[in-house]
């Protein structure tokens, strides 16, 4: 099987060819990190149009690389959501277009099922069920995957997400864009105690994430502190967060025998190494995907989409674009802002 996946939901502009024995035969991306630094974050109407400009030129280089025709392919898989709606119009109408000309099924994947895939494109002995940690930009959530298409979650942010309050970090301490990286290079350099600043529900019994406390806290200690003990201090107090709240999902799902993470927070070191000492507390195996398919990629989407044809699971032309797209729409709503559930 040979699944081509775009990938258009944020700032990244994907195409990847991947097979069902898990070899990825080509991946193109372009990034826009010189467009949005002078604005401190993505612009979506620059995303978009940038998006339109490098799809193409994407597509054909990946095809090119593989050393395929378009017609050789299987299906194509496009994200159909959650994102900038701009951005994933772009790719999931090319990938309908291309779909149509060449007689081939278009498979719409949620952008979060291709983050929650991913480690099994990398790790063929990840078998479902397993507990996954999704943190990324837009989304901070703990679910317990069952199968493809079968996602329970057992928390979610009530208010930011952790790499949201990275990136707003960065911004605040003038270190750059995109935050995150730029966040965990200052952190290098200073000293995780300096500041205190909160842990948003440590300890708490409430299931969920909070982070825009902690994020007001760095603003309000700007003044008083050097950028590198500030980042320091705020990527402690991150990792802390994820790793209580984590800790109680591992406590209530015990069929779970291997904690996963995935999204762009997890290419963050001090993350991933916390969360590895917390699986062996635990007893459990700890997956993390390689650096590349944490962040933004249509490796993830093809992938996804090798998984969703070999269940049979395809989409009509008509399929729309979805700015949100729960993984688990039949969660109870949570308080506070709840949009990012």
């Amino acid at each position: 099987m040979l699944i081509l996946g775009l990938e258009s939901s944020c700032d990244e502009t994907a195409a990847a060819l991947v097979t069902d024995d898990r070899r990825v035969l080509a991946h193109r991306l372009a990034g826009q990190e010189a467009a949005h630094a002078p604005y401190g974050g993505v612009v979506p109407e620059i995303a978009a149009r940038a998006h339109v400009e490098a799809m193409e030129p994407l597509i054909a280089a990946a095809l090119s690389d593989a050393g395929i025709a378009l017609a050789d392919v299987d299906a194509i898989a496009a994200t159909a959501g959650p994102g900038l709606i701009g951005g994933v119009m772009v790719g999931l109408v090319t990938g309908k277009a291309l779909a149509h000309a060449v007689g081939k099924p278009l498979i719409g994947v949620n952008h979060l099922e291709g983050h929650a895939l991913s480690p099994r494109l990398s790790d063929p002995d990840l078998d479902f069920p397993y507990l996954l940690l999704l943190v990324s930009g837009g989304h901070c959530q703990l679910l317990l995957v069952e199968g493809v298409g079968r996602y329970h979650r057992l928390a979610t942010t009530i208010d930011d997400a952790a790499g949201e309050a990275f990136d707003k970090t960065a911004k605040v301490l003038g270190l750059g864009f995109p935050g995150g990286p730029a966040v965990e290079r200052a952190a290098a350099l200073g000293n995780p105690r300096a500041v205190p600043l909160p842990r948003p529900l440590k300890g708490s019994p409430e299931p969920h994430f909070s982070f825009a406390g902690l994020k007001s806290a760095v603003s309000r200690a700007v003044a008083d502190h050097s950028p590198e003990d500030l980042a320091a201090s705020f990527q402690a107090a991150v990792v802390e967060c994820l790793i209580d709240r984590t800790a109680r999902a591992l406590a209530a799902a015990p069929q779970a025998r291997t904690l996963v993470v995935a999204g762009g927070v997890a290419a963050n070191t001090a993350v991933r190494t916390a969360l590895a000492g917390l699986a062996a507390e635990h007893g459990r195996r700890f997956v993390a995907p390689p650096l590349w398919l944490c962040t933004d990629n249509a490796a993830m989407i093809a992938w996804a989409g090798v998984e969703r044809f070999a269940a049979g699971l395809t989409d009509p032309l008509d399929m729309p674009a979805r700015p949100r797209w729960p993984l688990d729409p039949s969660a109870p709503p949570v308080r506070g802002a709840g949009v990012k559930a």
